[in-house]
């Protein structure tokens, strides 16, 4: 009773410190954080693009803005009334200065800054499509098995597609994709698919673009289809971007390169490209069909930088290179991404935090040491030479690295607007916002598809004992009456309490209040017998509940945590029998 009353007065003093702090301090927003694809013209300079930034706490802003990207020029007007939101607002303009681009998507960053403000920096990504977004031609390559293979381009406008084959048949096809990245344009794909009967070779055919608002995207584009029983080369991703610190450690991606097609795939040779004089990029295959790109920093100045990596193999598609662009950035404070705060269930952005929830703070600069773990319970409130803080309270660690901290929010933060900053051997970072709440239960996932972190008494999941098997987990589907163990995070705090950063007792057991009910494939529910914390385990949290005895079955029945038949959590799949 105590600690629980403890816990209750301090609530109402942390509240008032957090609205002064919050009031006292402008914060800044912004109207969109994305900008295109525009099309533009080969030869000629885009159209000025606007974006609005304004003020969403007290005080005055006081903005820059800059650009590593020399085919951008970003400014600040005079504040003056917005155009899309009520109050005033400062208009940024971005000019495309595209006229010395060749053919061809490029993506840029303005950064908006200032260092008093709330939620600063932010970043605007422009995306401009020099030439349009149709190709000229598409080239696809499939086995003769009944597989199919695509190519995907982007639109600021609706189009029309007609496909036509010299060979007939159906084998050529347009279609809006629905899995497009971009979610302010639209995704199109054209498709090839070998159909029975279609012997190896080339078949020809194309697509009639129409009704683009760029004229020159509207044109027949070609289309060739080989089939063919040669290997097919794949590397993924297509692109590898970099953001490195001056004088920093090594940054490394992968990038797999597999075979679509028939036969063996045997790579000739891989070769990193850079300008003459430069010495920045490797390519490490000694775990193929992954292959370790790595970009060193040491002796680059800040500024952009371009390479690639070819691979040259047996593949009937030829070499397939892979473009990479680095930014180089200089030495600086720890810088917290806005909105990069999540809760480490989902991920999501606009997600909260759980009192005692466990968050992950993604950013830049947080760390010059190697990634570290907290294995100490309690858990230290410093690892790698940083410290984040939620409200100016240091937090206790589960993770540090250049990139990102993996923290608990304190139960003594009060639900509402919390502030997070990072501070690295004494350097302190900027201040974003992240939601608190008493409660946010999540169900951790395996990683599998949409299937939950739910253990059968025999330490197997309960998902299809194929799926458990190609990804080498023990595991075979749940029966009536059987018991599960969840595992989440998020529920808040318990009875009796847990003190931040310790692991939770064994006895007497932390039980949250009250009780959840899980349901099952989303009509049946079911008391459980325990819901709270792991014991010696830190913000880790399991419900312990029996399957019905006349369950929904399948191999994707969802499950989910429930109080007065109100869904409080994520839901997750499990496989019933």
């Amino acid at each position: 009773m105590g600690l629980t009353l403890v816990r209750l007065l301090r609530a109402p003093f942390l509240c008032c410190l957090l609205a002064v702090t919050v009031h006292a301090a402008p914060k800044l927003r912004l109207t969109t954080s994305a900008v295109g694809p525009v099309p533009v013209a080969v030869g000629v300079a885009g159209p000025v693009q606007l974006v609005e930034a304004y003020n969403a706490g007290d005080g005055s802003l006081n903005l820059s803005v800059s650009t590593p990207a020399s085919w951008l020029q970003a400014s600040i007007g005079a504040s003056a009334p917005c155009t899309a939101r009520p109050g005033m607002c400062f208009p940024i303009g971005i000019g495309l200065l595209t006229g010395s681009l060749a053919k061809g998507m490029y993506t840029g960053i303005v950064t908006v800054k200032d260092p008093s403000a709330v939620d600063a920096p932010q970043t605007i990504t422009v995306t401009v499509q020099v030439g349009g977004g149709v190709p000229d031609r598409v080239d696809l390559y499939v086995p003769p098995n009944g597989r199919s293979a695509f190519s995907n381009f982007y639109s600021n406008s609706g189009v029309r597609g007609a496909v036509s084959t010299q060979s007939g048949g159906a084998w050529l096809s347009f279609s809006v994709d629905a899995l497009g990245s971009f979610g302010f344009a639209v995704s199109y794909r054209i498709a090839g698919q070998h159909l029975p009967g279609m012997a190896e070779g080339n078949y020809e055919g194309k697509v009639k673009i129409t009704e683009a608002q760029f004229a020159p995207d509207n044109k027949d584009v070609p289309v060739t289809l080989h089939v063919t029983s040669q290997p097919i080369a794949d590397a993924t991703p297509a692109r590898l971007k970099y953001r490195v610190v001056e004088s920093g450690k090594k940054a490394d991606q992968y990038v797999r390169f597999a075979n679509r097609g028939l036969g063996a795939l045997e790579i000739a040779s891989i070769t990193p490209v850079v300008p003459a004089g430069q010495n920045w990029l490797s390519v490490d295959g000694a775990a193929a069909p992954l292959y370790k790109v790595t970009v060193d920093p040491a002796g680059l100045a800040p500024g952009l930088y371009d390479g690639s990596v070819t691979f040259a193999s047996n593949a009937a598609n030829g070499a397939v290179t892979v473009p990479v662009e680095v930014e180089i950035i200089p030495q600086g404070p720890p810088v917290a991404y806005f909105g990069g705060a999540v809760n480490n269930a989902t991920f999501a952005r606009d997600d909260p935090i759980a009192q005692g929830g466990i968050v992950a703070l993604f950013g830049e600069q947080f760390s010059r040491q190697d990634p570290a773990s907290g294995t100490r319970i309690p858990l230290v409130q410093q690892l790698g030479g940083a410290t984040v803080f939620v409200n100016d309270r240091p937090t206790p660690l589960y993770y540090s690295s250049y990139g990102q901290m993996n923290f608990q929010m304190p139960f003594e933060i009060p639900p509402g607007e919390a502030l997070v900053r990072v501070e690295r051997e004494g350097e302190r970072g900027n201040t974003i916002t992240v939601r608190v709440s008493d409660r946010e239960p999540r169900i951790l996932r395996l990683g599998i598809e949409d299937y939950g972190i739910v253990v059968n008494t025999d330490g197997s999941f309960p998902i299809p004992a194929p799926v458990a098997a190609q990804y080498g987990l023990p595991g075979h589907p749940a029966k009536a009456g059987d018991a599960l163990v969840m595992y989440l995070i998020g529920m808040g705090q318990t009875q009796p309490p847990v003190a931040t950063g310790a692991g939770a007792p064994a006895d007497p057991l932390a039980w949250v209040q009250p009780q959840p009910r899980v349901v099952f494939g989303g009509t049946k529910d079911t008391d459980v017998f325990y819901a709270g914390m792991t014991p010696f385990f830190v913000g880790l949290y399991q419900v312990n509940v029996y399957v019905p005895q006349k369950p929904p079955k399948g191999d994707a029945v969802s499950v989910a945590l429930a109080v007065d038949s109100t869904v409080i959590s994520n839901k997750v799949h499990i496989a019933i029998q």
